[in-house]
């Protein structure tokens, strides 16, 4: 299948932390989107791998994505190694998007770094004819995305963003996909996980996410906002649509 936009994660709910608001606006205005998630989150200290798929199944049919993938990576144990590239390339040349969305460089946790490298090479890899990979034991056909950009995680940018997007009308679906991961995060009045409580979990990191994306907003003149790095440089036909 082939889809306009795939977003690459190195864990489920990644993608739902860092721009499930723009994903909704996206799947609302008829756009086609697929999640890539290279690990299942299996070694988090809260749930477990057939939890964490539940959970990421449940929140893909909340912000509308076509299709989500998991590509067997080791959680906590990402290595930027040619197979690991291929497996992205598998996953490029599937869904033929013409843009990627993938974690920034610079990251709190590891496996967000080398997802970012993985998915760099990755992107130059898929349009490459010599480089042969099989889905479904169908030779795929070469695929380089056009454009390729960045979502913020839990650290700031190493820069300002190159743009944000206003999500003031999809932040509502944005907190319902996070909360569809009852084992990581605080969700005010369902039943509470009995693992020990970790970083995410606390009813304080969530409230973070609104300030953020609240101070994104305020920085456009919206209500709530996301923010993103373009690798490419960005373009306009015209300064009208500025205006």
């Amino acid at each position: 299948m082939s889809c306009d936009v795939l977003v690459i994660s190195a864990h489920p709910d990644d993608a739902e932390l860092a721009c499930s608001g723009t994903v909704k606006k996206l799947t609302n205005e008829g756009r086609s989107v697929a999640f890539a998630d290279c690990t299942l989150g299996e070694a988090g200290t809260r749930g477990s791998a057939d939890l964490r798929k539940s959970e990421a199944e449940a929140s893909r049919k909340i912000l509308g994505v076509s299709e989500r993938v998991y590509l067997d990576m080791p959680d906590g144990a990402i290595e930027h190694t040619q197979e690991n590239v291929l497996k992205v390339v598998g996953a490029i040349r599937h869904f033929q998007p013409r843009l990627i969305i993938i974690p920034p460089s610079f990251e709190r946790h590891p496996d967000h770094e080398t997802v970012y490298r993985i998915a760099r090479t990755a992107s130059f890899t898929a349009g490459l004819t010599k480089v042969i990979t099989t889905f479904n034991g169908m030779v795929q056909q070469p695929h380089r995305p056009q454009r390729t950009i960045c979502y913020q995680l839990f650290y700031d940018f190493t820069r300002q963003p190159d743009f944000y997007v206003d999500i003031s009308d999809t932040f509502a679906y944005k907190m319902q996909s996070i909360h569809a991961f009852a084992s990581q995060f605080h969700s005010p009045g369902e039943s509470q996980s009995k693992d020990p409580e970790t970083f995410i979990s606390d009813k304080t990191f969530i409230e973070g996410l609104e300030a953020r994306a609240r101070y994104f907003g305020n920085r456009i003149g919206t209500r709530y906002a996301e923010a993103f790095l373009s690798i490419e440089p960005l373009s306009l036909p015209s300064l009208s649509l500025l205006l």
